[in-house]
C-alpha cells in the first residue's frame, strides 16, 4: 500500500474532499467532479435567474453513488464547489469571451462547441433560462477560480493516479456523472453510458467489461453515445502508460425522486452496483499486471 499526503503537494484541498488516499488498497480512483453543492456567495449574488435553475447543472447527489465504493476502501476525490462556479470537465482555455470583462481579445482561444452552447469552464446560459449572470465576470476572477479550484483538482487526480500506478503497475480513473434520461433507437431507456473517448482514454477491454457488468444487472447500456467523455478523460487517460480513464453516466431517474432533486431508497442499490463494478475492474487490472510481471 502507498501513502498519499495531499498537503505535501497542494497548499489547500478546500476545492475537493479526499477519502482512502492515505493507504491505497485498489488500483481504481473514483472521481466525482459535478456534484458540488457549496455555492460561493459571489456566485449567488450575481445570479440573473432563480437559484433553483443551477440544479440543472449539478450531477445531483452523484457523490452518493460513490458511497459504497468509498466504504469498501476505494480512493475518491469529490468536488465541493458546483459546476456553475467552475466546470472541472472543461479545459482552462474554454472561457466564454462574451461572459467576461478585462480579457484581451488576443487572449481569446478558439471557441469550442461547448462554449458556443453556453457551457464553457464557467457556464453562461441554460436552455429555457437564458443568461445565468446579472453582470459579466471579471476575467481575473475566472482565472482565480481556475487556479484555486480547477487546477488543484486535476493536479491531485494526476498525483493519485501516478501513486496508484507506482504501487500496482496500473491505474484506472472512474469519472462518475449523472445524466438526464436518454433513449436508444428502440425507445428503450438507457440506464448507464460508458465513455472512453472511443478507445482513446482507456483500453477497450475495461470499457467492455464495465458495460457487461451493468448489462448483467438487467440494465440498458450504451458506449460513447451520447457521452464519450470530456476534458477529464482527455487529460488523465494515458492507456499507453497503463493509466486508464472511464466516464460513467448514470440516469438520474434511477436514484432520484420524480423532481430529480432528492435521492430515493434505491440509490443505495445503484451505489452497490457501482462498487461492484469498481471491484471487478480492480481485479482485472491486478490480474493483468500480475500476468505481465510473470512474462
Amino acid at each position: 500500500m502507498t501513502n498519499v499526503d495531499p498537503d505535501q503537494h497542494l497548499p489547500s484541498v478546500s476545492a475537493f474532499s479526499l477519502t482512502n488516499v492515505e493507504a491505497l488498497k485498489f488500483p481504481v480512483l473514483v472521481s466525482v467532479p459535478h456534484a458540488g453543492r457549496e455555492y460561493p456567495a459571489a456566485l449567488l449574488d450575481n445570479l440573473n435567474v432563480p437559484a433553483s435553475h443551477l440544479l440543472r447543472l449539478e450531477d445531483r447527489y452523484a457523490d452518493r453513488l460513490a458511497a459504497s465504493a468509498i466504504t469498501s476502501g476505494f480512493p475518491a476525490i469529490i468536488a465541493r464547489k458546483p459546476r456553475a462556479w467552475v466546470d472541472l470537465n472543461r479545459s482552462r482555455t474554454e472561457i466564454d469571451p462574451d461572459m467576461v470583462v478585462g480579457m484581451d481579445p488576443a487572449q481569446a482561444p478558439r471557441i469550442s462547441r461547448k462554449v458556443r452552447g453556453g457551457l464553457g469552464i464557467v457556464p453562461r446560459r441554460l436552455h429555457g433560462a437564458g443568461n445565468l449572470w446579472r453582470e459579466k465576470w471579471q476575467y481575473q476572477h475566472v482565472l482565480d477560480r481556475i487556479d484555486q479550484d480547477h487546477e488543484p483538482y486535476h493536479s491531485m487526480v494526476e498525483h493519485i493516479l501516478e501513486q496508484i500506478r507506482s504501487a500496482f503497475g496500473c491505474a484506472l480513473l472512474l469519472d462518475l456523472h449523472s445524466m438526464p434520461s436518454v433513449f436508444d433507437e428502440n425507445r428503450r431507456q438507457i440506464a448507464f453510458v460508458i465513455g472512453d473517448r472511443f478507445g482513446r482514454s482507456c483500453e477497450s477491454r475495461y470499457a467492455e467489461l464495465a458495460a457487461d457488468h451493468f448489462r448483467s444487472g438487467g440494465h440498458q447500456v450504451q458506449a460513447n453515445h451520447p457521452y464519450s467523455g470530456g476534458y477529464i478523460l482527455e487529460r488523465h487517460g494515458k492507456p499507453q502508460r497503463n493509466i486508464h480513464a472511464l466516464q460513467l453516466e448514470v440516469d438520474r431517474s434511477l436514484y432520484l425522486d420524480e423532481s430529480l432533486r432528492e435521492p430515493i431508497a434505491v440509490a443505495g442499490a445503484v451505489a452497490e452496483l457501482i462498487r461492484n463494478c469498481c471491484t471487478m475492474l480492480a481485479e482485472q487490472l491486478s490480474a493483468r499486471d500480475q500476468l505481465e510481471a510473470a512474462e
